[in-house]
């Protein structure tokens, strides 16, 4: 029996592992030291192995049933675009599927099965493996999902595969009665295909939800000291901006002193520019910088007689009604 090779960077089951001549004792160890890891619960691939989208979907492939079509998270990681949360990423994922025409649910362990109706057009092969287009998955995410991860997910799809709002519209008929078309229908208006992360997502909506004027992402001002500079959320009108400092570009002395020296120059500017981290985006503590913001818009809008349309939600009194009385 020759023994599996793992450092191919081919995907394996524990089965194809025992196969090989691999005792589940020995692949307890691979995955405890690091050596491989787990894509989707119950596959296994060396670490080393360069992620991608074709890696993905043949791990898929192996523990997929042959009617699923792959959906909702794990479609979008299929697609390029993680939405896990921290939480689910401490542990393997599921991997996200549903049965169409007329076949029963996977029960799979490792599976999370479901049946869905899928239009032919809906559904497309990815390296082998059927998965629901990124409009589709964009969609469903977007319905059946939370309302950050649902905004998230509409303006990154709209990024990476260029979708325009047009085309999400022309989508909606078909959810017609479904569960979450009432979210879906109020957010695609208000999603966008300049955000560059989730977090910057996330700000707009939280704006958006407590009654204030979504801010216009990528925002570029030209400072005559400091050159050009692009903020994430911005009221160019106001001077106003709000930016989200996320652990992997600002927590070197490098990027600190950078974003300090930025900032302080758009101060001298006239801008005012909130700063948030993570902890300000908990239930408890957003409250306080969304007072703030609220405080800034009204202390610069000084002139009554400008009147703006903001953009909102049917589900949000006006942001006039709300903070003017």
């Amino acid at each position: 029996m020759h023994l599996l090779d793992i450092t191919t960077g081919e995907p394996f089951t524990a089965a194809m592992a025992r196969a090989g001549g691999i005792t589940q004792h020995q692949l307890d160890h691979l995955s405890s030291t690091g050596q491989v890891t787990q894509p989707f619960h119950g596959v296994y691939v060396a670490t080393a192995t360069p992620d991608s989208t074709g890696l993905r979907a043949r791990a898929a492939a192996l523990v997929l049933p042959a009617h699923a079509v792959v959906c909702d998270l794990s479609a979008a990681s299929l697609h390029g675009i993680d939405l896990f949360s921290l939480a689910e990423l401490d542990r393997v994922p599921d991997l996200d599927s549903v049965s169409i025409e007329h076949h029963t649910s996977s029960r799979r362990q490792g599976v999370f099965g479901g049946k869905r109706t899928l239009l032919p057009d809906e559904v497309m092969d990815l390296e082998g493996v059927r998965v629901t287009t990124p409009i589709r998955t964009a969609c469903d995410i977007a319905r059946l999902l939370g309302r950050l991860r649902a905004i998230a997910a509409l303006d990154a799809f709209r990024r990476s595969y260029a979708i325009t709002e047009a085309d999400l519209r022309a989508m909606l008929p078909r959810f017609a009665r479904q569960r979450g078309v009432v979210q879906l229908r109020e957010l695609v208006p208000l999603s966008t295909d300049l955000a560059d992360s989730q977090p910057e997502s996330w700000v707009r909506l939280l704006i958006h939800d407590e009654g204030l004027p979504m801010p216009a992402p990528q925002v570029s001002v030209l400072l005559d000291e400091w050159g050009w500079v692009r903020m994430e959320n911005a009221y160019e009108h106001l001077r106003i901006a709000i930016e989200y400092d996320g652990a992997e570009f600002h927590t070197t002395a490098g990027h600190r002193e950078h974003d300090e020296l930025r900032r302080a120059a758009l101060d001298r500017a006239g801008w005012t520019v909130l700063v948030l981290r993570k902890e300000d985006l908990s239930a408890q503590a957003r409250s306080t910088w969304l007072r703030r913001l609220a405080r800034e818009i009204q202390a610069r809008e000084a002139n009554p007689r400008i009147k703006r349309r903001y953009s909102r939600g049917a589900d949000r009194a006006s942001y006039r009604r709300r903070w003017r009385g």
